[in-house]
């Protein structure tokens, strides 16, 4: 049955923009982690309730991004203060401090290795950052736009990117070389999401639509407009069975991936939804929105 299993009504203080979700390897915790306008990045952990564990301060201006490592060790948050932070999660504690520079920092995605750290920048390049070093390794220039999300896929042979203007392309990660190039969209692309078995990409748009798109041969496999705004969020569950968009109509919808059908819509929040992360098995989901607060939902 589709419920509510927990909620913080004022998790942050302001907006809340980034939302991760990862069991650690290490103590084997279900950590959430929150990005927020109020500057700070807190890490929370589930067990039948949302309970604050860390506050991460350091970011001196609203955090846009958070993401968790595959062994769900490691926290990174990007922040328009244009600095990317390593945290641990077990800890509480700052890792690594990495100066980006002006307008080279946006969303993150942790390569499925953990080595790379991949945003998007102001100026239509990808950047990775070594985890290691802590350095710009490379860039890759989509000469395009403005890059608002970046994607791994899980097998990490792939990555992609959504731009301002609504492009998205596809690198391959051996090569650096870029393989396609997707124009559905019409206004930004803000969040992109490969399938577990990394066949399918998933884009949102502010033009209020996800695409869905298979990777290998770049064809558009399903267009669905049923949110009322921009589309802000898009995630895959684990298991493969669901997918979920989060919209700025204040909505989180979960779709069923055999048959594209909405199968149910959560109306809790009252802004619109920035963030959506479900847990490593799929049964559950958590959103956030410019209400500031976080809501986890019971998802069978």
């Amino acid at each position: 049955m589709y419920a509510i299993a927990g909620k913080k009504t004022t998790a942050h203080n302001d907006s809340v923009w980034s939302v991760a979700w990862r069991k650690s390897s290490r103590d084997n915790c279900d950590h959430i982690v929150t990005g927020s306008v109020d500057d700070k990045v807190k890490c929370w952990v589930w067990n039948d309730e949302l309970v604050l564990r860390h506050t991460c301060e350091g970011h001196q201006l609203g955090v846009v991004s958070t993401v968790i490592n595959h062994s769900g060790t490691v926290c990174a948050s990007s922040s328009l203060d244009c600095f990317l932070r390593l945290w641990d999660l077990e800890s509480g504690k700052q890792i690594k401090a990495i100066n980006a520079g002006p307008a080279e920092l946006w969303t993150l995605a942790f390569s499925p290795d953990g080595r790379f750290l991949a945003t998007g920048s102001h100026t239509g390049k990808i950047n990775l950052f070594g985890v290691e070093s802590g350095q710009r390794e490379t860039s890759i220039d989509t000469r395009g736009k403005f890059i608002m999300s970046v994607a791994y896929s899980p097998d990490g042979r792939v990555l992609a990117s959504g731009a301002a203007d609504g492009q998205v392309n596809l690198f391959d990660m051996s090569t650096g070389r870029q393989l396609h190039t997707l124009t559905g969209h019409s206004m930004p692309v803000r969040s992109l999401a490969f399938s577990p078995d990394s066949r399918v990409l998933a884009t949102a748009s502010d033009d209020g639509n996800v695409k869905l798109y298979d990777v290998q041969n770049a064809t558009l496999s399903c267009s669905i407009s049923t949110h009322s705004s921009w589309v802000l969020g898009v995630q895959f569950s684990p298991n493969n069975l669901h997918f979920a968009t989060c919209s700025s109509d204040k909505t989180v919808k979960i779709w069923s991936i055999a048959d594209k059908q909405c199968v149910h819509t959560f109306e809790e929040h009252t802004e619109q939804v920035w963030g959506l992360a479900y847990d490593d098995t799929g049964s559950k989901l958590a959103s956030v929105s410019d209400d500031g607060s976080i809501i986890v939902y019971d998802c069978p």
